[in-house]
């Protein structure tokens, strides 16, 4: 499982907009909300609500545990896990090969 993220809402949504090029005025435009509203938010001085976390990740295309700090992802695919995935199937591949050659032996 992932450890989470140690930036915060404030810090990752901060980094969004500016990664994106964008003004706060911008944003918040775009957002509906005002420019210092999105400041609090960014300033981690007041939480938003639930429909606003999703207005957010609609804006910037990224999943909601990503911008909670739940997933290094953006997009959400959990890259660990199709590697955990691969080298099980390969350690239980090797597995039987070593169990059919001990077979073999007796």
């Amino acid at each position: 499982m992932y450890e989470y993220d140690k930036r915060s809402f404030a810090q990752i949504l901060s980094e969004l907009r500016r990664t994106a090029g964008l003004s706060q005025r911008k944003a918040a435009a775009d957002l509906g909300i005002s420019q210092a509203l999105l400041s609090h938010y960014e300033n981690d001085a007041r939480e938003p609500g639930l429909h606003f976390v999703c207005r957010v990740c609609d804006y910037y295309n990224v999943t909601a545990d990503y911008l909670l700090g739940r997933s290094p992802n953006p997009d959400g695919v959990d890259r660990g896990a199709d590697i955990a995935r691969v080298f099980i199937a390969e350690m239980r591949s090797l597995a039987n090969k070593a169990e059919a050659a001990l077979e073999e032996l007796t």
